[in-house]
C-alpha cells in the first residue's frame, strides 16, 4: 500500500466480503464512451453497487461538483437499464447490504 493509498474501512470490507459470493466485477467499467466504473457490478444482471464513503465526514461523494458528477453517472447507468444500489457506512454496518442485494437478485 502506497502513501497516497487508504486503507478500506471495516463497513466497506464487510461489504465486499459479503459480495464476493457473488462473484462480482470490480472497478467496471460500463459506459461505451466515459471512464465511469461502478465499485461492484454484476454485469449479467444488470446490478451495480457503490460505497458511498466519507458521506458524514465531507468526503467528495458529498461535495457540489462531485455529487453532480455522481448524479450524471448514475443518471446514466439508469438510462441504459442498470440498477444501481448504494451503501453509506451506517447502512452496512446495520445490514441493510444483505437485505437490499439480496431482495435485488430474487
Amino acid at each position: 500500500m502506497t502513501k497516497t493509498e487508504r486503507k478500506p474501512s471495516a463497513a466497506k470490507m464487510r461489504l465486499h466480503e459479503y459480495l464476493m459470493r457473488y462473484k462480482p466485477q470490480m472497478e467496471y467499467q460500463f459506459h461505451p464512451s466515459r471512464k465511469w466504473r461502478f465499485d461492484y457490478a454484476l454485469p449479467g444482471v444488470k446490478l451495480a453497487i457503490e460505497f458511498e464513503g466519507g458521506v458524514f465526514i465531507g468526503g467528495g461523494h458529498t461535495r457540489g461538483v462531485i455529487y453532480g458528477q455522481n448524479c450524471e453517472k448514475y443518471n446514466s447507468a439508469a438510462m441504459m437499464g442498470w440498477r444501481v444500489l448504494r451503501f453509506t457506512a451506517p447502512m452496512i454496518r446495520a445490514g441493510m447490504h444483505e437485505t437490499m442485494i439480496g431482495e435485488a437478485l430474487k
